[in-house]
């Protein structure tokens, strides 16, 4: 069946650009891997940043409409209750929606990430 010297040589360059071939795919599949990560852990420092600088604002915003409050509702006091009981009624809505707010989007988004081939 390999009487021929020339099949024999024909099979082990195949065999070799076989091996090169997986070779290949192989630093493709890690290539492509570390680009995935790239993009998923700049866009998590990218939500923590935001997250951290609305957190910032939201407290200065709070003051200031505590502040403005004051004179209106009978005392800095009472403004600083309405204003708390707004964040705790916004806490007890971002829990209510969590699904639709936070768990899709982020489904979405690595879904789109980990299987579009772009």
């Amino acid at each position: 069946m390999f009487a021929n010297d020339k099949n024999i040589d024909n099979l082990q360059q195949l065999f070799v650009e076989l091996k090169k071939y997986a070779e290949l795919q192989k630093d493709y599949v890690k290539l492509h891997l570390v680009e995935k990560l790239t993009i998923l852990v700049s866009s998590l420092i990218l939500v923590l940043v935001l997250v951290i600088l609305g957190i910032i604002a939201l407290f200065y915003l709070s003051f200031t409409l505590a502040y403005v409050l004051a004179p209106h509702v009978g005392g800095l006091m009472v403004s600083y209750g309405i204003i708390t009981g707004c964040i705790i009624l916004l806490i007890i809505l971002i829990i209510f929606f969590r699904k639709r707010l936070i768990m899709q989007p982020m489904v979405n988004f690595l879904a789109n990430l980990l299987l579009n081939d772009d």
